[in-house]
């Protein structure tokens, strides 16, 4: 019941989001467009984030790496706007499972989210696996959310990254996802926040085995 009520009310916030954007004509005026936050972390800069912590992968810094884990961005004092636009770089460490699940609960599914004043904006999975000719591939959900199936690595910007942990044994790569989210929001501050349920029940070091990262965290305030 409460992934319906979910998905009615993002239908509801998409529905409203196209209304502001056409308006009254066909092509409806920005007035302002405000960066209230940016960040690539190359200063190590985490005023505002709770629970930040920064890495550098692949030689450059990022905010994570993340293994059940979490991040809050708490923004106040916006000045008046429509909508909001949040963006980043998403990578996807390792041997992410995406929709598989073993009866034992082992591994996966392998869950990733991003919240926004506490509502959910994306409810999804991701696999690092690899399609081999002839053999069945292990879903992702994203773009779409759970439990929607893709193919591993569908809507990736890159798939050649190098894992992070690529001195141990399977699945050792990071595929990089630009995760772009518009949302009507007129409120004076705003709450963003990234989260994973990833389960890999039997790794002795489980943020080796599966972890996520972001880089380039950008949120706009927009005033139509």
């Amino acid at each position: 019941m409460n992934q319906i009520m979910n998905r009615m009310r993002l239908k509801i916030s998409a529905l409203v989001l196209i209304a502001l954007l056409m308006g009254n004509s066909c092509a409806k005026q920005v007035k302002t467009d405000t960066v209230v936050y940016s960040n690539d972390f190359e200063s190590g800069n985490l005023k505002d984030i709770t629970s930040g912590t920064i890495e550098v992968y692949n030689g450059t810094h990022v905010l994570g790496r993340y293994n059940k884990g979490s991040f809050t961005l708490n923004l106040n004092g916006l000045p008046k706007h429509d909508i909001i636009k949040i963006s980043f770089d998403l990578y996807i460490h390792d041997s992410w499972d995406g929709n598989r699940s073993f009866a034992d609960n082992a591994y996966g599914p392998d869950m990733w989210k991003m919240q926004v004043d506490n509502q959910t904006y994306i409810n999804t999975t991701f696999s690092n696996d690899t399609c081999q000719p002839g053999y069945i591939c292990p879903a992702q959900s994203y773009p779409l959310d759970y439990p929607a199936n893709n193919n591993p690595k569908t809507g990736a910007f890159r798939t050649d990254l190098p894992g992070v942990c690529t001195q141990q044994p399977g699945v050792r790569v990071t595929t990089q996802y630009k995760i772009e989210k518009t949302i009507v929001h007129n409120a004076g501050s705003v709450k963003l926040q990234c989260l994973d349920e990833l389960i890999d029940k039997y790794e002795a070091d489980q943020k080796c085995s599966e972890s996520w990262s972001i880089d380039n965290l950008v949120v706009k305030a927009i005033a139509l």
